[in-house]
């Protein structure tokens, strides 16, 4: 195709994407779907794409950009009390579900077991890309929230190797290591790759505050470029590249940024590009027509073990141990969501040429298929079934920040969400630190002049120059009155 016929192709295709995910939003159906259908449909107009190793290649590309994605707009403080259940449920719970679905594959299935085993590393990762996209729409309490995400985040790093190892076996390749070895290699890289990530994160903060870019917009390239730089280094440095990604962008998107939220909200944009592009060329590379009624059964029964037998066991045995409730254990487990990132380590063996690979592919095809349509859409009504949301549950307070460099201070934006526990608090409630005050209140795109007695309302938009060593204790004190209401200071205590 002439680079004209490209661009023709490629912009209608974003489009659709986007009117798609707006029906999709609409109507409860998750986006990632309609993304993986119109990939279908776009390969049986014509479109022909069958390079599996290419499509391995791009779709490593995406997840890079999705987990970053993550890592940017996760909050620190919401998730740090949840990563070690998350980090658990990301390996021993893994390690759980391959046990099972590969015993269920091998016995039931008939499958050899080399192939059992790939089959339970392909299916068995939650995905971060359906995660980030469905979850973050379900009004959920934020340590349940950043349980799952967590989990999403960590647990593509491990699977990497893992597919990679019984490819090789399914190929009639010797392992060269062991299955303790393996193991050993699979959480040092783990590691090695999260404590990469916090170094470059750390050192990515300090200098974007400290480096004047000619350009607000540079900075949202520049984190993200930064970002991306750590899962090159961290794979070159045979560390767990994805693990690097996440945490680097987890710091930087938490760290004392110019413009932190021109970052997020550039990151999210670049994230839904991702997505777009991801399952549109995995529906693509799916062929339809190919795929058997045995695949489908085959998928079907792999995903009904999964789901109600594997998932549940390896949540209770990861989390009970954090005194978690069965109600949540519940939802944890039905939200595990798979997406794109079984398919895409489905291309692994495809590409390789291992046997029975095209069967796998298919199989996989249609249990993300049936599953992720079955799961996405009840979320919500889940979570309330089980009690662990009400429906109501507040969204964080959104608040972004510019330097002023000639008067050593920082102006920041606080926007008052619907929820949030700021609405009828005075400017004089807030209490703000000495060398702090609120310069405007803008209601509705009309700026109103601020008193102390001025009451906050939902929608507001308060604009705050604060000292720019004072900056964490107005941020820390917006946050604590917009989730424990005007008393949060008394209370902490």
């Amino acid at each position: 195709m002439e680079l004209d016929q490209v661009l023709l192709l490629g912009a209608a295709v974003l489009l659709a994407s986007i009117i798609a995910a707006r029906l999709g939003t609409r109507f409860g159906l998750p986006s990632l779907l309609l993304f993986l259908g119109l990939g279908v449909l776009v390969g049986q107009l014509g479109l022909e794409f069958n390079d599996a190793g290419l499509a391995h290649s791009l779709g490593f590309a995406a997840l890079v950009i999705i987990l970053g994605e993550g890592g940017f707009t996760t909050k620190w403080a919401e998730i740090k009390g949840a990563l070690p259940a998350a980090l658990l449920l990301a390996t021993v719970g893994v390690a759980i579900s391959i046990a099972v679905v590969a015993t269920f594959a091998h016995f039931v299935l008939g499958l050899d077991p080399a192939l059992a085993i790939l089959v339970g590393a392909i299916v068995s990762p939650t995905d971060a890309a359906a995660v980030f996209s469905v979850l973050r729409k379900v009004p959920l309490p934020s340590r349940l929230r950043a349980t799952l995400e967590g989990e999403s985040g960590f647990n593509d790093a491990p699977i990497v190797l893992l597919v990679a190892a019984a490819t090789e076996w399914s190929l009639g390749q010797g392992l060269d290591a062991g299955p303790v070895l393996i193991v050993a290699i699979i959480l040092g890289e783990l590691a090695g790759g999260a404590l990469l990530g916090v170094l470059l994160g750390l050192l990515g903060v300090w200098a974007m505050r400290r480096i004047a870019l000619p350009a607000s917009g540079l900075y949202p390239l520049a984190a993200l470029g930064w970002a991306v730089l750590a899962y090159g280094l961290g794979s070159s440095l045979h560390l767990s590249g994805f693990a690097a990604v996440y945490v680097t962008a987890l710091v930087l998107g938490n760290g004392k940024l110019p413009h932190r939220h021109a970052t997020r909200s550039f990151a999210e944009g670049i994230g839904w590009i991702a997505q777009i592009g991801l399952f549109v060329m995995l529906g693509m590379l799916a062929v339809p027509g190919r795929i058997s009624v045995p695949a489908i059964i085959a998928g079907l029964s792999a995903g009904l073990v999964l789901t109600f037998i594997a998932r549940p066991l390896s949540v209770a045995l990861c989390v009970s141990w954090f005194k978690v409730p069965w109600r949540e254990q519940a939802f944890i487990s039905w939200a595990g969501l798979r997406g794109a990132v079984p398919i895409i380590m489905a291309t692994v063996p495809l590409a390789a040429g291992a046997p029975g690979a095209t069967f796998i592919f298919d199989m996989v095809f249609a249990f993300v298929v049936v599953f992720t349509l079955l799961q996405a859409p009840t979320l919500p009504w889940a979570a309330r079934l089980l009690k662990v949301s009400t429906g109501e549950d507040a969204t964080d307070v959104e608040i972004e920040f510019a330097p002023l460099d000639t008067i050593a201070a920082d102006m920041m934006q606080v926007h008052v969400p619907p929820g949030s526990r700021l609405h009828g608090v005075t400017i004089r409630e807030l209490r703000l630190p000495k060398n702090s005050v609120v310069s405007l209140i803008v209601r509705n795109g009309e700026p109103f002049p601020v008193g102390p007695d001025r009451i906050i309302r939902v929608g507001d938009d308060l604009l705050i120059v604060t000292n720019g060593d004072e900056r964490k204790r107005v941020e820390d004190r917006i946050r604590g009155i917009s989730s424990g209401g005007r008393l949060a200071r008394w209370l902490e205590r």
